[in-house]
């Protein structure tokens, strides 16, 4: 006859099958510290691309263009391997964005109101075409509040986002890196 504690004890694993503790947490830390050539690169190139695209804007009469491409050209001068930083979502994502703010202009006429649509109905828009850039909600926020001439702003941004896909891949034969990691 089985008692209890026998029953306890059978059910119980042996000592020697302890469980082990579970592995700390690691938590990311700061990325590494670039190479000095490489950052040399990276701040002389994107320095030349935002005054090329400087001289392009004004010469075309649209300098507002400035802030979400500087943004554009961060990505892909500081982290060339993220999505965000690939042509698929530099030269789409922009786009993408510059079509949504059209379209909000086309619906609800330019203001602040239509910005603040625009932004998010770019975000959708580029995360349905796999093309995320998150400075590209700034393009159609811009294109919501100036209602800028179709054709000319389009191809000023096309011309633009090239240019900047253009420099990171300079960078990138110059430091030795891979970019882009894909085009399409």
């Amino acid at each position: 006859m089985t008692t209890a504690a026998q029953t306890i004890e059978a059910a119980a694993p042996p000592p020697s099958a302890t469980v082990p503790a579970p592995a700390p947490v690691r938590r990311p830390g700061p990325p590494p510290r670039p190479r000095p050539l490489a950052v040399l690169v990276a701040t002389g190139t994107s320095t030349a691309a935002l005054l090329l695209l400087v001289a392009l804007g004004t010469v075309l009469h649209h300098p507002l263009l400035i802030p979400p491409l500087a943004a554009s050209m961060a990505l892909v001068a500081a982290s060339p391997d993220l999505p965000l930083s690939q042509p698929r979502s530099v030269i789409g994502g922009q786009l993408l964005s510059a079509l949504a703010g059209f379209a909000v202009v086309a619906v609800a006429g330019p203001g602040l109101w239509s910005a603040a649509v625009a932004g998010g109905l770019a975000l959708g828009a580029m995360m349905l075409a796999r093309a995320p850039h998150s400075p590209a909600a700034a393009t159609a926020v811009i294109v919501a509040l100036g209602s800028p001439p179709f054709w000319t702003f389009t191809g000023l941004l096309t011309a633009s986002c090239a240019l900047l896909v253009a420099a990171g891949w300079l960078m990138a034969r110059a430091t030795r890196r891979a970019y882009p990691v894909y085009w399409i």
